[in-house]
């Protein structure tokens, strides 16, 4: 390897190349138009909280004086240039799918986006009735004058930015119309005709500014730093200080300008100046729409002939005619969301824990969940039937801080014992417990363990894997884990789960290591893992090791990569894929081929980056039958395939999507629910 190349890659940049993978699906001609539209609306919200969270914090390092080299080698400036180049080719990228390939698509299918100047005059005066009744008593000018201070501009807005002119005294004046985020993105016409809402303003903006000449108007939109720094050390009341940042993060540094690459110089100046945006870096122009995220309504249209065929999960894990008490007292069962139906097995674990009278106590942790989760309106009435329930809800779960202070709230009016987890530590871990009284009398603990969160909307477009259990030393586990959860307690070791911040990371680098050694004793040895992110650089170097010692490593990852694969002398036997596709591939599995013995395969919700295994509670899981352990191994087989439909990841950093010329490419989501329909 080349002494100036570092062993590791840049994970901001590593980020990216994963949007990247998303605009591809978007330019993906073989997928439904519609999805091809959806995944274009997700790489914009994609990069939206890229922003927010990752460049905010470059742009934090470098004002506080924070500017060492990352494990990429790269100074913050350097890193923070990068991004801003690779953005800005996406971007592009973005827009010419958008304006070269969709809308033309889209028309071809009777889908029309619309500019103002493509309607004609009946379109005008149906908008200009609907501008009158809908949207013009909700729009506020602001002007900017001596009296009038240039306004907030909220994060993520949309505004128009409008010069006029007093026509008597020939004054300008800079003024902001914020476009109302309660409307639709676009603005239906007529049937499937649609017009961008900024453009309906746009064209009524003497109606705002009476008397006045319009000279320049353009559109313009910023992103602000909207990462929580919450400091639980001094504070008695977390929820409370939650909601006092929450109402600060509104007000954070801009971090991007995005503009109309027509745009005025005039206007762009009076941005720049007003927003006080030093880095002119941080300005993205855009041929396309802004915040083509608003696709999502255009996605929505219900014309099953441009989206994916229909698929229904298999709600054959427990037959229906059989208490899924009865079958987890005979069996462990592992179910694969969202091929498996979350509603016909997790959800129906919990509700039958909320209604079975034998049942003494629930427990759950909560990370996050939909507003209108069965799950939580069953652990409100198992609370209110005089079950004992506990539920260990995390506040601070990115962007879903203020819907989880109001469940919480809910749970807690409802009687629930209600715990905020540790100081200094999210809790991640997915898991549930309940405590019932058979029928012949042994108290026994039913659990949960899963990748993904309790949330019944997401598990339908959310590959995850859960484990329900009924194994005494699980349970005797997961009971710990709770009891350090709520209480004051410091477990010693558990028999079934690998826990952060304490075993978690110490666990599997053992196990890493194990595998060096049975390679050079000559044993058999190889490695597997899927994640959504590979980011510590301590498991990184043992894989590193590993690989050196000859075990093969195989690495499914969704999102980030730091490591570099199939370098010489460092990384050879490494393999990286990534799989992107109809489903959010969302699962965490870390298999260990133990010397030729059966497999040690493990499950759960960490991801192999810091935050995860140093200031997350989570918790892997092992698997005990070895038929599940089986499944999951032909699925990485399948993965790992060259005929596969995966990205390859090269030890430069960027990723190449093969094409096959002898067939259909081996598609491990088509398979699995091709599976559950067989």
């Amino acid at each position: 390897m080349d002494e100036d190349a570092s062993r590791f890659l840049d994970r901001e940049e590593s980020w990216l190349r994963f949007n990247q993978r998303v605009l591809e699906l978007a330019e993906d001609e073989r997928l439904p138009l519609l999805e091809r539209v959806r995944f274009l609306a997700i790489f914009s919200t994609n990069l939206d909280e890229f922003y927010m969270v990752r460049v905010a914090g470059l742009v934090r390092r470098m004002t506080t004086g924070l500017l060492g080299r990352n494990v990429a080698g790269l100074l913050p400036r350097e890193a923070l240039d990068r991004v801003m180049e690779l953005t800005q080719d996406l971007v592009a990228r973005q827009s010419a799918c958008f304006q070269d390939k969709i809308r033309p698509a889209l028309a071809a299918e009777g889908i029309h986006l619309l500019g103002w100047d493509e309607l004609n005059d009946e379109d005008h005066a149906r908008l200009r009735t609907l501008f009158d009744e809908r949207i013009y008593p909700i729009l506020t000018p602001l002007v900017v004058d001596p009296a009038h201070p240039f306004p907030y501009i909220s994060g993520l807005s949309l505004n128009l930015a409008v010069f006029v002119r007093n026509p008597l005294t020939g004054v300008r004046r800079f003024a902001r119309v914020k476009v109302p985020s309660s409307l639709p993105r676009f603005m239906t016409v007529s049937d499937q005709r649609f017009v961008p809402l900024e453009e309906v303003i746009a064209a009524h903006l003497g109606r705002l500014f009476t008397g006045m000449e319009i000279v320049q108007k353009d559109v313009f939109r910023i992103t602000r730093n909207q990462d929580l720094e919450v400091d639980e050390d001094v504070t008695e009341d977390l929820m409370q200080l939650l909601e006092q940042e929450l109402l600060r993060r509104r007000f954070g540094s801009p971090v991007r300008l995005e503009v109309a690459d027509s745009i005025s110089p005039t206007i762009l100046d009076q941005l720049v100046e007003e927003l006080e945006l030093a880095d002119t870096t941080a300005i993205l122009r855009l041929t396309a729409p802004l915040d083509l995220g608003g696709l999502h309504i255009i996605a929505d249209l219900p014309r099953r002939d441009l989206k994916y065929p229909r698929f229904v999960p298999s709600d054959t894990v427990v037959s229906r005619d059989e208490s899924i008490f009865a079958a987890l007292r005979g069996r462990e069962i592992l179910v694969h969301h969202p091929y498996d139906s979350f509603t016909g097995s997790v959800e129906r674990l919990i509700h039958a824990g909320a209604v079975d009278p034998g049942v003494q106590a629930i427990k759950q942790t909560l990370y996050r969940t939909s507003g209108d989760s069965p799950i939580v309106d069953d652990l409100i009435d198992a609370a209110e039937a005089g079950k004992q329930v506990v539920v260990v809800v995390e506040i601070k779960a990115r962007f879903d801080e203020y819907a989880n202070i109001s469940w919480a709230r809910k749970l807690e009016e409802a009687g629930c014992h209600v715990v905020y987890g540790l100081l200094g530590l999210k809790t991640h871990c997915k898991l549930a417990m309940i405590v019932r009284q058979d029928s012949d009398g042994v108290l026994r603990r039913y659990c949960h363990v899963g990748t993904g969160n309790y949330n019944p909307k997401t598990a339908r477009i959310y590959e995850d894997l859960g484990l329900m259990s009924a194994d005494p030393a699980l349970a005797e586990d997961v009971t710990a884990l709770f009891n350090y959860l709520t209480g004051y307690s410091m477990p010693d070791g558990y028999a079934r789960l690998l826990v952060a911040p304490s075993t978690l990371r110490p666990g599997l680098i053992e196990r890493i290591n194990e595998e060096t050694e049975h390679a050079k004793a000559g044993r058999p040895a190889r490695i597997r893992f899927k994640c959504n992110s590979l980011v510590d650089e301590e498991i990184i170097d043992a894989l590193y090791a590993a690989s050196g010692a000859g075990v093969p490593v195989d690495i499914w990852v969704r999102g980030i990569c730091a490591l570099r694969p199939e370098v010489p002398e460092l990384s050879e036997n490494i393999r990286v894929r990534s799989v992107l596709g109809r489903f959010l591939e969302h699962s965490r599995v870390y298999a260990f081929q133990a010397g030729g013995e059966q497999t040690e395969m493990w499950i759960g919700s960490a991801d192999l980056m810091h935050r995860n295994l140093d200031r997350r509670v989570e918790a892997l899981v092992r698997l005990a039958d070895h038929g599940e352990v089986e499944h999951l191994d032909g699925l990485f087989d399948m993965v790992m395939d060259e005929r596969s439909d995966a990205w390859r990841l090269g030890p430069d950093g960027t990723w190449t999507r093969p094409r096959t010329d002898d067939g259909p490419a081996i598609d491990v989501q088509n398979f699995l629910m091709a599976q559950r329909r067989d």
